[in-house]
């Protein structure tokens, strides 16, 4: 039997952006939001469920919920135009405070998976041009914590918001790079 070895394998990620996906800029936020408002995708979070961001059946302007990984309570802010648009959803699709608040279509499923969720924000990132290689579900949660770094330089402020206990883990999830650290040594007289 007579078997060939390939010489030059072509290698899985060839082609693609491995690592941290880049955050989203405020102007391709507002492009998908738009998109979503004119198609009315309203479902368009995964296990989160009515009552974190619905107690009393009301969208509070602010959540907590207990971050997976860690186990440790995230606050978040839900802004007034995200508010709108779950209050929406919820009058939309009749939810109880203990149902998911976006279920699965599918029966084996009680709650949108994290791999659809993943597909559906590729189709929003493609939808006002990007490409979609460049973004992931990550991406979305880079993106606010990103812009309050670059306004502030505050890293003690980003680490709260997104739960992490230890600045380093912070540093490496915003892609702080060596300049921005000797910037804000520069800034800083002592």
């Amino acid at each position: 039997m007579d078997t060939q070895v390939e010489v030059n394998p072509v290698p899985w990620n060839k082609g693609r952006l491995m690592g941290q996906k880049q955050p989203l800029k405020p102007k391709e936020i507002w492009a998908i939001r738009f998109r979503l408002q004119l198609g009315h995708r309203t479902r368009d979070l995964v296990a989160l469920r009515v009552r974190d961001v619905a107690p009393g059946g009301r969208v509070a302007a602010r959540a907590i919920v207990m971050q997976k990984k860690t186990q440790q309570p995230v606050k978040f802010e839900i802004t007034e135009q995200t508010r709108d648009s779950v209050g929406a959803w919820l009058g939309e699709a009749q939810l109880r405070p203990e149902d998911f608040l976006f279920p699965s279509r599918v029966s084996l499923s009680p709650h949108l998976s994290t791999r659809q969720y993943a597909r559906i924000l590729k189709t929003w990132v493609a939808s006002v041009g990007l490409d979609a290689h460049d973004y992931g579900t990550h991406s979305m949660r880079r993106t606010k914590p990103t812009l309050i770094y670059r306004r502030t330089r505050n890293l003690r402020a980003v680490q709260l918001l997104l739960g992490h206990t230890k600045p380093e883990s912070t540093v490496r999830y915003l892609g702080i790079e060596v300049d921005d650290a000797l910037e804000i040594a520069e800034q800083t007289d002592v």
